[in-house]
């Protein structure tokens, strides 16, 4: 094989990710060289890359699929919202300024040459290219700037398939009319259809396909089911519906449940550090977002946020900073995650302005915390509670004090209750999760509720990988994707219109 793909989706969230990571894995396991590609991303979910940079967690996970490390040319450009007008912008890796939306749109000329320089590269490293769009091609609005989605497959000559999810409604309608928006050059550039989530009986939906086969001229290669088993690696952490529990748990081995309630800060960053936690047997792991969800919780867990300062004014607003300190009073034990970490000190100090200014913190641990302008970025290695440790670290926040012992060797907080560290991924690490809950455990009176011995998050990452792969290569026809990544979208394919004044053609 040899070729690349562009995978577009009728809307965020339809499949682009799960879809990519997918073929990725299946190519990968059939000796195809293969490699992620995604031009732009938004998302405070990334992770540092082993030459230094930052890239978003979907790319690092399709890397994964690959058998690849994780490397900034996966994803050149990514952008980490710090409000609802404002993102912080990493190109290659580094951070390169802050935008605002509409900034941002004279900026994207030039990234354009940035992400389409990578994709070559890749193209000349690799046989075959899986890139995933990002949003929507249908944002028509945004189509002369785009460097993403139809813009970079036109400036790397890409075929493009369109997925939508079909769970969510409309997903006949979201294919069609992604299509039909499109002006005619960038039509001819879609070669087909994916259906994502279904649940049901495939011979109700088959007549559908059959007609939007006819009205688009345009095949569906596949129609993905639903399945449960997939939650690990969320793109957004909007993927997790508070106050449901997280994943699927297994039953616990003793007689009691470990519960875990994980606060969802509005500029959450890096959420799936608790899927670790989610991932053992009788560990009950939840999202929530207001000050009743944690009374009867064992563990809380603040994590990272892309806006600290202003996350833990929200704590404030919502009650839920005295929630967290009351749980720590009667010595029920609290975990911060970077972010969450510095919010659990006594003072953030914000020279710079980095974010929004000096803030007291919450006062569980005896810690001062200073923002610097250049964000740390790391791949550090450490020991805890006698376990060998790894994680990554991404953050302006440095500690200028500590008086609490160290959680780590070196680094972090470790005040009894009250525990904290700016490493990511830190729960990863099985023999410290597994002492991390014994801890839980005794700390919380949880005297029934018994670790699992076995746990290894790194084949549960695997296996869930091989569930995509597997999903792919029985409900999509491989042979007509291997096509389209081999020669391109067929020539003289309809262009679509909606019979709407202006449409394309």
């Amino acid at each position: 094989m040899h070729g690349a793909l562009l995978v577009a989706g009728t809307t965020s969230d339809a499949g682009k990710s799960a879809l990519v990571t997918g073929i990725c894995r299946l190519l990968a396991r059939r000796g195809v060289a293969v490699a992620p590609f995604k031009a732009q991303n938004m998302s405070n979910n990334s992770v540092v890359t082993l030459d230094g940079g930052e890239i978003g967690r979907a790319q690092a996970v399709q890397a994964f699929a690959c058998g690849l490390a994780p490397s900034v040319a996966f994803n050149p450009v990514l952008l980490k919202p710090g409000s609802d007008r404002s993102s912080q912008v990493v190109v290659r890796g580094r951070v390169d300024g802050t935008v605002s939306a509409r900034s941002y749109q004279h900026r994207k000329a030039a990234l354009l040459d940035v992400v389409t320089a990578s994709l070559a590269d890749l193209r000349a490293r690799y046989d075959v290219v899986i890139c995933e769009g990002a949003g929507s091609p249908a944002e028509i609005n945004l189509r002369a700037n785009d460097i993403a989605n139809m813009g970079l497959a036109q400036a790397a000559d890409l075929p493009v398939v369109i997925v939508g999810d079909i769970d969510r409604g409309g997903v006949l309608a979201h294919l069609f009319g992604t299509l039909a928006v499109l002006d005619p050059a960038d039509q001819a550039r879609i070669a087909g259809f994916v259906v994502n989530k279904f649940r049901g009986d495939p011979t109700l939906l088959a007549p559908g396909l059959d007609q939007l086969g006819a009205l688009t001229g345009r095949p569906t290669l596949g129609v993905l089911p639903w399945e449960e088993r997939l939650w690990l690696d969320a793109e957004d952490s909007l993927s997790a519906v508070a106050d449901g529990v997280l994943g699927r748990p297994a039953p616990p081995l003793g007689s009691q449940w470990l519960r875990v309630a994980v606060v969802r800060l509005p500029r959450i960053s890096n959420a799936t550090d608790a899927e670790a936690l989610a991932a053992e047997p009788g560990v009950a792991v939840r999202y929530v977002t207001e000050p009743s969800r944690l009374t009867d919780a064992d563990l809380v867990v603040l994590p990272g946020s892309k806006a600290t300062v202003s996350d833990l004014a929200w704590l404030r607003r919502t009650g839920l900073a005295d929630a967290v300190r009351g749980h720590a009073a009667v010595g029920r034990p609290v975990l911060g995650i970077c972010g969450g970490y510095q919010m659990l000190g006594r003072r953030i100090l914000d020279p710079h302005r980095v974010e929004s200014g000096d803030a007291d913190g919450l006062g569980l641990l005896d810690l001062d915390v200073t923002f610097d302008v250049e964000k740390h970025l790391g791949n550090p290695e450490s020991t805890a509670w006698g376990e060998a440790v790894r994680g990554y670290e991404i953050h302006h926040g440095r500690v200028v004090r500590s008086g609490d012992p160290h959680l780590l060797d070196g680094e972090g907080s470790d005040a009894g209750a009250v525990l904290g560290t700016h490493w990511h991924g830190l729960l990863e690490n099985d023999g410290f999760r597994r002492a991390l809950l014994r801890r839980v455990a005794d700390q919380a009176g949880r005297t029934g509720f018994v670790p699992a011995p076995d746990t290894s998050f790194a084949a549960h990452r695997a296996a869930q990988l091989d569930v995509l792969a597997d999903l792919v290569e029985t409900h999509i026809d491989v042979r007509a994707l291997e096509h389209v990544i081999n020669h391109g979208v067929p020539a003289g394919l309809p262009v679509v219109t909606t019979g709407l004044a202006g449409s394309p053609g």
